[in-house]
């Protein structure tokens, strides 16, 4: 498939040689005018390259490939101007980002052969980008699979978490949505360095020492600190680090940092998982969010507002969904689990609404093969 590039200048005569010229190397669309040139990126791309003269009316190039820019950033953007001059040249680099700088008249051999080094360069950034995102994606499920095994009870409440902060996003209008489910996925990560005994107090409401107190609250900071120093994750990092962070600002970390300077996705966070730790208690969400509300400094009240309105479910529309038993060498990843897994001394190994994945199936068939897991396992239908 041919590389597909979008000519932009208000000269009619221009852009029918460049038409005639170029079609038979590339996939053309032309453009008289900016705005139209602006609804096409929105509407017929991704463009390779999107060439544009600077002098038009009503949007002049400048304009439009700064907003070529925001639309499609990995689209390659060349500037054609008849008067060149130095102070225009830097407000083009600097605003529309452009990759290349023609003067007019422009033989169209190098155009042409300007076009074939954009769309290069357009092709190495897309593949460094799916690259990134590729390696991001696998990074994420990984940590998310050790999650899942080392310490399962946690990845099945951040499953919950995510399912979540998925529907408040979307109440919220939130952007960059991918950030806020990883944090979600993710915000449980530090418990895998808390040692056991003290999770094991932790889940049967034992009391904590001082030391042991500590070791839990920090856990928001360990897991920051995972997931800083990989690429992208910046934001992710930020949003578990102030988790557990109180609206007023107070809470860790202790520092100055309070209201609405606490990333959004972490004040989501600290109202989803209060939310559903008062659920586990047997407290409906309703009443529990009634409750949370009695302490204004703790949470965004945004955000409740945004919970209450779409977390609250009417129960007299619920229809009930029963476990369906089965043994467990039927159970497969995705199987959706209906009530938890333990051992036959009833210590407590993955916990309902877990969804299964390939570590986690693999976790579950390396106890059995010690005769400890309970059977059946119950799925959801």
């Amino acid at each position: 498939m041919m590389p597909k590039v979008l000519i932009v200048d208000d000269d009619a005569g221009v852009l029918a040689f460049y038409q005639d010229y170029l079609q038979k190397r590339f996939t053309l669309d032309t453009s008289p005018a900016g705005t139209q040139a602006v609804e096409l990126v929105r509407t017929q791309g991704p463009y390779a390259v999107v060439v544009a003269d600077l002098n038009m009316p009503e949007m002049n190039g400048i304009e439009l490939l700064e907003q070529c820019h925001r639309l499609a950033p990995d689209t390659v953007r060349i500037m054609l101007t008849g008067d060149a001059d130095l102070p225009t040249a830097i407000e083009a680099i600097n605003k529309g980002h452009i990759f290349q700088f023609l003067t007019k008249p422009c033989p169209p051999n190098m155009l042409a052969a300007s076009l074939e080094t954009a769309v290069k360069q357009y092709k190495l950034i897309v593949a460094e980008r799916e690259l990134l995102e590729l390696t991001l994606s696998g990074t994420i499920k990984m940590l998310t699979e050790i999650l899942s095994l080392v310490e399962a009870s946690s990845f099945g409440l951040s499953q919950r978490i995510r399912d979540c902060v998925r529907v408040l996003a979307q109440a919220l209008k939130m952007d960059q949505v991918w950030e806020l489910e990883a944090a979600a996925m993710l915000c449980q990560i530090g418990y895998v360095t808390v040692p056991s005994s003290i999770l094991q107090k932790l889940r049967h409401a034992l009391t904590l020492q001082t030391n042991e107190k500590a070791v839990l609250e920090r856990v928001p900071e360990i897991g920051a600190k995972l997931l800083g120093h990989i690429p992208r994750l910046e934001t992710v990092a930020q949003m578990v680090l102030y988790q557990s962070k109180n609206f007023d600002g107070t809470g860790f970390p202790h520092d100055a940092l309070g209201g609405e300077k606490i990333p959004l996705g972490a004040r989501i966070l600290r109202v989803v998982s209060e939310l559903l730790r008062l659920e586990s208690e047997g407290i409906s969400r309703r009443v529990a969010l009634e409750q949370m509300r009695a302490f204004p400094g703790r949470y965004d009240p945004v955000v409740l507002d945004a919970a209450s309105a779409s977390l609250v479910i009417d129960v007299s529309k619920i229809v009930k969904r029963h476990g369906k038993p089965i043994p467990l060498s039927e159970l497969a990843v995705g199987h959706i689990l209906a009530e938890r897994i333990e051992t036959i001394d009833a210590l407590k190994i993955v916990g309902a609404g877990s969804k299964i994945s390939p570590m986690l199936l693999e976790k579950l068939h390396n106890f059995n093969q010690l005769g400890t897991i309970k059977e059946p396992i119950y799925v959801e239908e």
